[in-house]
């Protein structure tokens, strides 16, 4: 056993598996029973529960049941809506409660309506403000009205250096063209003067054939004159030993030097053609010279202009660039011209909206004023009908009949006034809420459009 591994024998790390299965799967059972018996629990206890609940519910059905026909129930359920009339004062005083709210929240509106007055000040400062600052965007306008002149100007220049260079590049490509033409003639020429160069070749290598053939016969006429030359050796040593066979040979022998003297000839012939022959290889070696001389001259005029050429359309592809460059800036002035004067137009849009927000909010305070003295009048009514139901109240002593039906109608009289106030007080809320909202929202408004000009103003 060491500090990092442990060592078995054979046999016990199967015994250990064993145990550790057993152990798991009591562990798993032990875990099933208590989920189970969790769950069991769980379930008796709302059964419980449930049995407790409908015994509460029987009892309370059994005890309606013996109530519902008991005389005194009876009496206490038509006495019960009569215990009214002692609540008047009470009611009374939750109107008197309820009117010192309403004083409240009048005081408070009145005191809302000061701070719109004094924020409806300042938004005319605002006003007159941005209408300041609307009179210098006009002069910025007419400064980029200049701009836009000048830009215009500089356009119909840059319009006017284009139509030059166009004129200039259509002068190039019909020199262009002229030079390819003459290109095209040249090498028709040098074409030609090729074919000439071949026909001279093939002519050169059948005069070296037709040489050939004349040193083959040269060859063949010196063999037999050797061979004639030794006809006569043996012919003078036969005319030494024959004497009788010589006028037979003499006229043989006038026979071979004619023929000797007509070789002579022949062979005189043969070596003038053949000097004539290398006469006109020469002059054909000269010619050949010459041509690929005039072959040189060509190639090297044929470099230049195709040197030229190249130059050309290197100025060419310049002034495409330079023509690509000055669209591409007219553009973009352009561009920076129709995004300044849409700006000059958001600028008018956003002032008019100003102006027709800002006499909207002052027919909002006005509206608010009107509704204000209508929640006044319909207070000083009720201040008064309050009055006049304290007086009948204290006037009415007994508790009569017809005093009871006087009461159940002011109590009815009461409601309705209750809730006329009521509504009165939720509209004149739900005036003053929607009232602040405008108020907060034209405030923002008005702020981020100021925030929006003094950032143009500082572009």
């Amino acid at each position: 056993m060491g500090k990092t591994k442990v060592f078995f024998r054979a046999g016990v790390l199967g015994q250990m598996e064993e145990f550790r299965d057993e152990r798991l799967s009591k562990i798993m059972s032990w875990m099933q029973a208590w989920c189970r018996g969790y769950l069991s629990r769980k379930e008796f206890k709302k059964m419980q529960e449930q049995r407790v609940s409908l015994e509460i519910v029987q009892r309370n059905l059994r005890k309606y049941l013996k109530l519902r026909t008991w005389a005194w129930w009876k009496l206490w359920q038509k006495v019960k809506p009569l215990l009214n009339v002692s609540r008047v004062e009470d009611q009374i005083a939750k109107l008197e409660e309820k009117a010192q709210k309403a004083q409240e929240a009048y005081e408070k509106e009145e005191k809302m309506r000061k701070e719109l007055e004094a924020l409806n000040s300042k938004l005319l400062a605002e006003k007159t403000a941005l209408l300041d600052s609307l009179s210098g965007e006009k002069g910025a306008l007419q400064e980029y009205q200049e701009k836009a002149a000048k830009l215009t100007a500089q356009k119909n220049d840059l319009e006017n250096q284009l139509r030059d260079t166009q004129e200039r590049l259509a002068q190039e490509e019909d020199a262009r063209n002229q030079l390819f033409q003459t290109k095209k003639k040249l090498e028709q020429e040098i074409g030609s003067q090729k074919k000439d160069a071949e026909d001279l070749e093939l002519q050169i290598q059948k005069i070296e054939q037709d040489k050939a053939s004349k040193d083959h016969q040269i060859r063949n006429l010196n063999d037999e004159i050797a061979h004639q030359d030794e006809l006569i050796n043996k012919l003078n040593k036969e005319k030494k030993m024959q004497g009788e066979v010589n006028q037979k040979t003499a006229e043989e022998l006038q026979a071979a030097e004619d023929k000797v003297n007509h070789l002579n000839k022949v062979k005189a012939k043969l070596e003038q053609t053949l000097d004539e022959l290398e006469d006109s290889l020469e002059r054909e070696k000269k010619l050949r010279g010459d041509v690929e001389k005039a072959k040189r001259k060509v190639e090297g005029d044929l470099k230049l202009t195709q040197e030229a050429v190249a130059d050309l359309e290197r100025n060419k592809k310049e002034l495409e660039q330079t023509v690509l460059r000055k669209d591409k800036e007219i553009s973009a002035l352009s561009a920076k011209l129709e995004d300044e004067q849409s700006l000059v137009g958001k600028l008018q849009k956003q002032i008019k909206e100003l102006q027709a927000r800002i006499e909207e909010l002052e027919e909002e305070v006005e509206a608010e004023r009107q509704a204000r003295a209508k929640a006044e009048k319909q207070r000083a009514d009720l201040a008064r009908e309050l009055e006049e139901l304290g007086e009948r109240l204290e006037e009415a002593g007994g508790a009569t009949s017809a005093q009871i039906e006087l009461n159940k109608k002011r109590e009815a009289e009461l409601a309705k006034l209750r809730r006329d106030l009521e509504e009165a007080n939720i509209q004149h809320e739900g005036t003053l809420a929607n009232l602040r909202k405008k108020h907060n929202d034209a405030v923002a408004e008005m702020a981020e459009q100021v925030d929006q000009l003094n950032k143009l103003k500082t572009k």
